[in-house]
């Protein structure tokens, strides 16, 4: 499966519908995205910090499956609740902060408990958001 995203593109382009409403393309899936009215846009699809938390949600609740599966573990359903915020870094700079809950629902022993959080900090999401993350970008015609 991760070989099939290697090369996956993902086309984000303004809609024209709203000062700030973008069109998501990614494979045969549409999305939209929006800022909230108290940014001046209209809500109409989440805002980018929302997308964000939503791709390591969903990442985190898919590996701990994958996992659970392969191990044969009780575990009957995941759900991944995040939030982020902006905070004060030292320097006077500013920060991030994401707080990620995961509830593990089923059977489960400590153990297991401890081994699927421990794995949910090993989903790919996680290591890209913290790993040396290069961006390359550029003006196209």
């Amino acid at each position: 499966m991760a070989e099939d995203r290697q090369n996956h593109r993902v086309v984000v382009s303004e809609s024209g519908r709203g000062p700030y409403q973008q069109s998501i393309e990614i494979g045969k899936h549409l999305l939209l995205a929006d800022e909230p009215p108290a940014l001046g846009g209209e809500d109409a699809g989440p805002a980018p910090f929302d997308l964000l938390l939503a791709s390591l949600g969903a990442c985190t609740s898919i590996t701990l499956r994958m996992y659970a599966q392969r191990k044969l573990m009780p575990l009957t359903r995941v759900s991944v609740e995040l939030q982020h915020d902006r905070i004060a870094v030292a320097g006077g700079g500013r920060g991030d902060h994401v707080v990620r809950r995961i509830r593990l629902e089923g059977d489960l022993s400590a153990d297991q408990r401890d081994a699927l959080l421990a794995i949910a900090n090993r989903c790919p999401m996680y290591r890209t958001l913290h790993s040396d993350l290069q961006i390359d970008s550029m003006v196209v015609e």
